[in-house]
């Protein structure tokens, strides 16, 4: 199991983004939450296995309907998702 933050950059809100991320983590077996951020990002927390994780965001970043939104994005490592169990949209 790995759990994963990624911070997603370019014009990524008013665009449906975290609707199609919500959208696409039912193909995958992983958990975890999508939501806006002030600074106009994006931010995903996702958790499953190694495999999952990867190529979850590998469609986020390549595949989807979205992908050319995106500027950049940064991947990095976090703690296990304690008491996440589905996939949500955060809504501020």
């Amino acid at each position: 199991m790995t759990a994963k933050r990624v911070i997603f950059r370019g014009r990524v809100q008013g665009v449906g983004f975290r609707y199609t991320v919500h959208h696409l983590a039912r193909a995958f077996e992983v958990c975890g939450w999508v939501r806006n951020l002030p600074d106009g990002s994006v931010e995903l927390q996702v958790q499953g296995a190694p495999e999952e994780v990867s190529d979850f965001i590998r469609e986020i970043t390549t595949e989807s309907n979205v992908a050319h939104h995106i500027k950049s994005h940064f991947v990095e490592t976090v703690p296990d998702l304690t008491g996440v169990s589905g996939f949500r949209i955060v809504r501020d």
